[in-house]
């Protein structure tokens, strides 16, 4: 019963966290997870082609019906041979288990997804220069992780990791079904970052978004408005830094191609 009492509570919270959250122009509601899998995450989808699934562990992004449906060659590419194993059976056409932060590709990828991958890896570095030598001339990486400079973020890197996953998962029930609760580490992973670590590598930030809010903070109000303020005040000091998530569209130009 105690525990009926705390869900009802928390759901109340996050009903009034979020009507007020309709009173902000719709650029800070827009969901950044929602936003790649609608808007970028289908650009990444297409026939023939080779996808390197980063961080996909257990959960891959391409489901098999599609992969079949467009005669795409599938790589999974993950820490945890463990994770992977978990995946659906045939989704991988390849299962490297191997740490991406020192992984040296082929250059035979056309696509590389990497949704929500980057905060976990202790050298943001030497994830995108990963990144960079598994795409081919030509090729995409699709990224899509949280900043850094989130308050979610860097409360995420003071507490104990056993301490946060029972309040995530107790606080987010269906997150703990999901692909939640690994350990984060933010190496590197602002927007300004990225793009730094993109040019260093020779890619192109072919397209990119910024986003600026989380559901975290919406199971108490009190911190719910704490946060919006906290954003507010970052923002006057780090621009577009600030940015709770952020999506990123990194090309590897063809031999020949003048960068920009």
């Amino acid at each position: 019963m105690e525990l009926g009492l705390v869900r009802s509570f928390v759901d109340l919270n996050i009903r009034v966290s979020r009507a007020l959250d309709q009173l902000l122009p719709a650029s800070l509601r827009e969901d950044g997870n929602r936003t790649f899998l609608k808007d970028y995450a289908p650009d990444a989808i297409w026939r023939g082609a080779t996808l390197y699934d980063v961080g996909g562990g257990s959960q891959p992004f391409v489901a098999l019906a599609a992969k079949e449906e467009y005669g795409m060659r599938v790589v999974g590419l993950d820490i945890s041979a463990e994770e992977m194993a978990l995946a659906p059976p045939g989704v991988y056409d390849r299962a490297i288990a191997a740490d991406l932060c020192t992984f040296v590709g082929d250059a035979d990828a056309d696509v590389v997804m990497c949704q929500a991958t980057l905060e976990h890896v202790p050298d943001g570095p030497g994830a995108i220069r990963a990144i960079a030598s598994i795409l081919r001339p030509g090729g995409r990486a699709f990224i899509f992780a949280p900043s850094r400079n989130a308050l979610f973020a860097r409360l995420n890197l003071l507490l104990p990791q056993k301490l946060k996953e029972r309040l995530l998962f107790t606080l987010f029930p269906a997150k703990a079904t999901g692909h939640d609760g690994f350990p984060a580490f933010y190496d590197h992973c602002t927007p300004k970052q990225i793009e730094a670590l993109a040019r260093s590598n020779g890619l192109v930030v072919e397209r990119h978004a910024l986003f600026w809010v989380s559901s975290y903070f919406t199971v108490f109000v009190p911190a719910y408005l704490a946060w919006r303020l906290f954003q507010g005040v970052s923002y006057l000091f780090s621009g577009r830094n600030a940015a709770e998530t952020f999506i990123y569209v990194l090309r590897k130009p063809v031999a020949g191609e003048t960068r920009t």
